[in-house]
């Protein structure tokens, strides 16, 4: 039962990002997401991923 949750939690996440993308690309905007290396991106819509540089954030 553990881990169909797991299943489930995780089928979220990534339905919650696909749709982040779609608001994304019916807005003109963009998504923010940190990858496991630690890096912070910003993908727009037209598929352009861009690095973003921190500067002295404190919040992760």
């Amino acid at each position: 039962m553990k881990f169909n949750r797991l299943q489930d939690l995780s089928k979220f996440i990534k339905l919650t990002g696909d749709r982040a993308k779609l608001d994304a690309k019916a807005n003109g905007t963009y998504i923010v997401y940190k990858t496991r290396e630690g890096e912070f991106l910003k993908e727009y819509s037209s598929g352009e991923i861009e690095r973003i540089h921190q500067q002295g954030s404190k919040h992760e």
